[in-house]
């Protein structure tokens, strides 16, 4: 294909010099008659090369009827346009002008950061890259399609977890485009949200590639959100707090509806993905340790690791929120913080109870509820409430070591996890 850095003007305007020379008014004539609508075969006294048929229907557009083009009412126009938009008594964005929500100053300019944090975690993210494709579902695909290869427990356990995921992380997505991104006012933070939306696109584009390496109902898959039920409590759990703020005409600025962003923070990074994920998480990464449904439990590995960094994300926004504006976490919505992270602990429980009627792959319902109950812990002390089930532990010691960059696996049995595109990744 031509490309505009290889056009030799000389060599295409040669021939129709030539043709002009020879015969001056045949071609004032073809000038003359040139229709709106260009086709490339009309240039063949011209002989150019040949060109693509999507060419022919290109349309020239001319002037109106009586209408003067005037240049010099575009560069008075442009002039006027400049001083408009151009004002000189504005001073440099400062550090001190930088909110988290209701920032008046400059958003387009990223420095200088005030938050650094935001920053790093934006260059961690990109370090941490990876996609679908790059991971083998080979094996998968012959133990999914083999007979006998998983029980009916298990296989419902994949299926659940990615009829789930599948949309879960469009949810998130949505969330973060619709709305967070707009009512954010920290342009370092935007940026990390900017790379969060593309990892939520990353995860859901994994599930979609594992469906469809399975060979699964798509229709079944796709809409477990709608048809199953501990499947369906848990979006619906999860949309409530998105309708007020995706509204366009929705903005920040008051009382009320700074608050209606906090929740929808906690909602998501807290509840959504801080604790609705870790049940299937844990049953696809039980699966992988014991060498069943590898290529899967190895996305959902990476996907994990991603997952983490967004939940770190977004409890430090929560946290600088209230530390900018603390009348926001008062009594009330304290008790309404609280009570979102019981009923989404509550809600995964029964997810787990559904999706492990008997014990499987070395859990239980009972060894999860635990284990959900330690993390909702865990989430609730990083907002700074107190912890709401005396003595949970964490029962999966090893879902810790999973979660660790620095775990060396060996790169002949499947690909380097701690594949990056630069810079060490490290977790707190």
């Amino acid at each position: 294909m031509l490309s505009w850095d290889e056009y030799d003007d000389s060599e295409y305007q040669e021939p129709a010099r030539k043709a002009q020379a020879a015969n001056p008014e045949a071609v004032t004539e073809l000038a003359e008659a040139a229709p709106a609508i260009i086709r490339a075969r009309e240039y063949a006294p011209i002989q150019t090369p040949p060109l693509p048929d999507v060419l022919e229907e290109i349309r020239v557009s001319e002037p109106a009827p009586g209408v003067e083009q005037n240049p010099a009412e575009a560069q008075a126009a442009i002039a006027e346009f400049d001083t408009r938009i151009t004002d000189k008594s504005i001073d440099r964005v400062t550090v001190d002008q930088k909110a988290m929500i209701n920032c008046r100053a400059d958003l387009n300019q990223l420095v200088p950061f005030k938050y650094d944090w935001a920053w790093q975690k934006y260059l961690d993210g990109c370090a941490n890259h990876w996609m679908p494709q790059e991971i083998n579902m080979t094996a998968d695909i012959a133990l999914w399609r083999g007979e006998g290869g998983l029980t009916e427990d298990e296989r419902t356990i994949v299926k659940r977890s990615l009829g789930f995921f599948s949309t879960a992380d469009s949810l998130v997505a949505n969330n973060l485009v619709l709305a967070i991104y707009r009512l954010i006012t920290n342009p370092e933070c935007r940026q990390y949200l900017l790379r969060q939306a593309f990892e939520e696109a990353i995860h859901t584009h994994a599930y979609q590639y594992c469906i469809e390496s399975l060979g699964m109902d798509e229709g079944e898959i796709f809409n477990m959100y709608r048809e199953v039920p501990s499947v369906a409590r848990k979006a619906s759990w999860a949309i409530q707090y998105i309708k007020e703020i995706c509204d366009p005409m929705f903005n920040t600025g008051t009382h009320a509806s700074d608050q209606a962003l906090l929740k929808n923070l906690i909602a998501f990074y807290c509840v959504l993905e801080g604790i609705f994920f870790y049940c299937g998480f844990t049953q696809i990464l039980s699966m992988g340790r014991r060498n069943k449904m590898t290529g899967t439990s190895e996305q959902f590995q990476y996907i994990l690791r991603d997952e983490s960094m967004h939940v770190n994300f977004g409890i430090d926004v929560i946290n600088q929120i209230k530390l900018e504006n603390p009348s926001l976490w008062d009594d009330d919505m304290q008790i309404l913080a609280r009570q979102m992270i019981l009923e989404g602990t509550q809600l995964e429980i029964e997810y787990a109870k559904d999706t492990m009627p008997r014990g499987v792959l070395g859990m239980n319902a009972n060894m999860m509820a635990e284990y959900l109950q330690f993390i909702a812990n865990r989430r609730l002390a990083q907002i700074g409430l107190a912890e709401q089930y005396p003595g949970a532990k964490n029962p999966f010691p090893w879902m810790s070591e999973i979660m660790d960059l620095k775990k060396e696996k060996n790169f002949f049995e499947t690909r380097v996890t701690e594949y990056q595109t630069g810079g060490a990744l490290s977790w707190d």
